[in-house]
């Protein structure tokens, strides 16, 4: 008590201020929260698959699916009734369309423009979020293309901008590149420019972390035995790094980015943080497969209330920074909020 001075308390030796009683009830606790969540933060990312009436559940990401395209629509419609802004498509590829230099990525046919042509024709104010990387049509796995046994990077990112295009004349809203290869903001920005596509937006996955918590996600998009045991690491982050990612981030807003993504997204808070602090600019945060699985399973086992961690691990991204949120649990809280407010 010595470091408080003598006027915080009154004769009688109790505190005069009791930040409690701000908490102590639920009016007084909404009127001074700092942070909040709304269906606006959120987006929602689909996995695509080929066939007719598939809706094939992900078994590494319970009441995660793959939907065929034909049942894509209803799925589409399902996310727009609960006004969730964008959506972030995922194709697996068929292993016999995987080729070392990822050419089905070059398909204005593919899965992925099929899908943003379905989602445009259902819903055209609906947001869609397109990955730009190699990863789902390599046979070998990797988000880059391999020359002497290296991932080249200058080759991959004039493969990126053509894969960029495609999309984009597909109708895709916003391009994600998620490769990390180094340039590819700045020469894909420069692709779109050239092309007259300058208000197509790019969400650069700026800090992409060479992490565990992919596992479950690559089994949905079917990369798994593709990529074997090789690694990521030569392009993707050091976990163990930080100011690195302050200097991807501020690379790829000076090459461009309209927006930045830091994935994984719970255990790297901190890099989240010291990214709005240093630039202020407006950051995504990628819940990933792993984040979303391991919360899953502790509420199927009962050891979570899955309300109360479901919006607890949500509130941790605002509270660090971000203004949006990529997370399969999108459609989970948009019906919580609903209903709060119905």
């Amino acid at each position: 008590m010595k470091h408080l001075s003598n006027n915080q308390f009154s004769a009688n030796g109790f505190p005069r201020i009791r930040l409690r009683r701000n908490r102590l009830s639920e009016f007084s606790r909404k009127l001074v929260s700092e942070n909040h969540l709304s269906v606006n933060d959120l987006i929602y990312p689909i996995f695509i698959t080929y066939g007719s009436k598939v809706k094939e559940e992900i078994s590494s990401m319970p009441g995660i699916y793959r939907y065929s395209l034909d049942l894509l629509q209803k799925e589409i419609e399902y996310i727009s009734s609960l006004n969730i802004p964008a959506i972030a498509l995922f194709p697996k590829i068929q292993n016999e369309l995987k080729t070392p230099f990822g050419k089905e990525a070059l398909n204005g046919n593919n899965l992925v423009c099929e899908a943003i042509r379905i989602s445009k024709k259902v819903n055209p104010k609906l947001g869609v979020i397109t990955d730009v990387a190699l990863d789902p049509y390599t046979d070998h796995g990797h988000d880059g293309l391999i020359h002497n046994d290296q991932i080249d990077n200058d080759l991959t990112v004039d493969m990126l901008c053509k894969q960029a295009i495609v999309q984009v004349e597909a109708g895709c809203d916003i391009i994600a590149p998620s490769d990390m290869m180094d340039g590819r903001v700045g020469a894909i920005r420069n692709t779109l420019d050239d092309h007259g596509y300058i208000n197509v937006q790019i969400m650069s996955y700026a800090a992409k972390y060479a992490s565990s918590f992919y596992g479950p996600f690559r089994d949905a998009v079917g990369s798994v035995l593709n990529l074997s045991k090789k690694s990521k690491k030569s392009y993707q982050m050091d976990p163990a790094n930080s100011a690195e990612a302050l200097r991807e981030i501020r690379l790829d807003i000076n090459e461009g980015a309209d927006m930045i993504i830091i994935k994984p997204g719970m255990p790297y808070l901190d890099i989240i943080n010291k990214a709005k602090e240093e630039f202020n600019f407006p950051i995504i945060a990628y819940q990933v497969s792993g984040e979303y699985s391991m919360i899953k399973c502790a509420i199927q086992n009962g050891w979570f209330n899955e309300e109360n961690i479901i919006f607890e691990t949500l509130m941790s991204f605002k509270r660090a920074g971000c203004d949006g949120i990529i997370t399969y649990f999108a459609p989970y809280i948009a019906k919580q909020m609903i209903n709060k407010v119905l």
